[in-house]
């Protein structure tokens, strides 16, 4: 049975996981990840839980369809997961379409006891009853349950082939209405580039494709409701304001090509202890010789450089985070708490909401853990990501008021 007696509400799981590495090397590293995954639900079993992927598939994406195909039948015939009678998955394998592809997987269960649960039809403008397991792929775009797109080229000319975009789905859950928005956006192509100017570069192509997204799923096309946006952000720290934190009393080396004479490696010294390098930066390298600073007390004091989320205050709130960053990590099995010395360690996996999603989040008073945002697998390697999650429980009807569930669920 989901959830325990004496608490009140529907008990809800968002997981965001970035699962490129699972697929690269399937043999050493889907078995840890999917037991990290089933004790998450184990311990907060859930009624209504979504499971949003990005880079499903891996890089080689062709090479690994048969990894594609095992992961999700375990997923929906597990011995842990055998009390979620309905589910829907979403996968976009459309690989070949340069125009469409995302590499986003959104997984939807639900718990036997869950009764009346409802999907919006975008294409018919109602709910309908959702009965069964069923897993859509291939081509997203005709499917009528849900809304998908790929940002434009334009958007970050610097990647000739991006697999960023977004899928939205809506549900009708406890007469509470919400929208999921499973999201990926852009990456730092140059940690050289990022260390220029405060804010990056890259915290602009970001801003833009997050605020189409808001846009988009505020529209007028359909009556609005609370929405949680969860996935890979790929929010990084302000680079410089880092460096320059990290690095207050080094000296800095510039090394430039000898044919071009463009920046390449930047190398900061400590002015004295025999000059002892501190950190290197090249364009995929961010070698800091003391990784414990983004360990110590979950990294906590770097969050004040955590300022990309502060341009949408007014349309996405957040809990408190209370884990370490959730990326770069090491690919390597064995070395769980480890990161790559490839990126600035920062918080890319984030579940968000609207305002009015917050409210929908009901806190037990009789309960401590009512709510909870954590990370997944803190010593285990889940690939280059941790998976991030928030549990929490809605209070029946608490969405009428927002989205007018009473009228807008006409079902079929």
């Amino acid at each position: 049975m989901a959830g325990k007696a004496a608490a009140p509400g529907t008990a809800v799981l968002l997981v965001t996981a970035n699962v490129g590495s699972l697929f690269d090397d399937p043999e050493n590293l889907q078995k840890n990840w999917l037991r990290e995954f089933y004790q998450v639900v184990h311990t907060h079993r859930p009624h209504f839980l979504a499971l949003h992927c990005q880079e499903f598939g891996g890089k080689n994406y062709e090479a690994s369809m048969s990894h594609v195909d095992k992961f999700v039948k375990e997923l929906l015939s597990s011995d842990a997961m055998k009390e979620y009678n309905r589910a829907r998955v979403y996968l976009d394998e459309n690989y070949k379409s340069q125009e469409h592809f995302t590499a986003l997987g959104s997984f939807y269960f639900l718990h036997e006891s869950l009764k009346n649960i409802y999907q919006f039809d975008f294409k018919a403008k109602k709910y309908k009853r959702v009965t069964g397991k069923e897993i859509y792929s291939d081509t997203l775009e005709s499917t009528p349950m849900l809304e998908k797109e790929k940002f434009p080229q334009d958007y970050f000319p610097e990647c000739k082939w991006s697999r960023k975009g977004f899928i939205r789905t809506r549900w009708c859950v406890a007469d509470s209405a919400f929208d999921l928005v499973n999201i990926h956006l852009f990456h730092d192509a140059s940690n050289l580039v990022a260390w220029e100017t405060s804010p990056s570069a890259y915290s602009g192509i970001r801003h833009k494709a997050l605020g189409y997204v808001l846009d988009r799923i505020n529209d007028q096309r359909f009556e609005r409701a609370s929405y949680f946006v969860f996935g890979d952000f790929n929010f990084r720290l302000d680079s410089k304001a880092v460096v320059e934190t990290l690095c207050t009393k080094a000296t800095m080396q510039t090394v430039r090509a000898a044919d071009t004479n463009e920046v390449v490696k930047l190398i900061f010294r400590e002015s004295d202890n025999d000059r002892k390098v501190m950190l290197q930066l090249e364009k995929k390298l961010f070698d800091y010789f003391n990784q414990e600073v983004f360990r110590d007390n979950n990294g906590t004091a770097l969050l004040e450089f955590d300022k990309e989320l502060s341009v949408f205050k007014d349309r996405l709130c957040e809990l408190d985070i209370s884990f370490p960053p959730s990326y770069p990590y090491s690919e390597d099995a064995s070395q769980g708490r480890q990161y790559m010395n490839t990126r600035c360690p920062a918080w890319c996996d984030r579940v968000l909401m609207s305002p009015s999603a917050k409210e929908l989040i009901l806190r037990s008073e009789s309960e401590e853990k009512a709510v909870t945002y954590d990370h997944i697998g803190p010593s285990v390697c889940m690939g280059d990501h941790k998976p991030v999650f928030l549990a929490f429980r809605v209070a029946p009807g608490a969405g009428k008021p927002h989205a007018r569930v009473h009228k807008c669920c006409v079902v079929q």
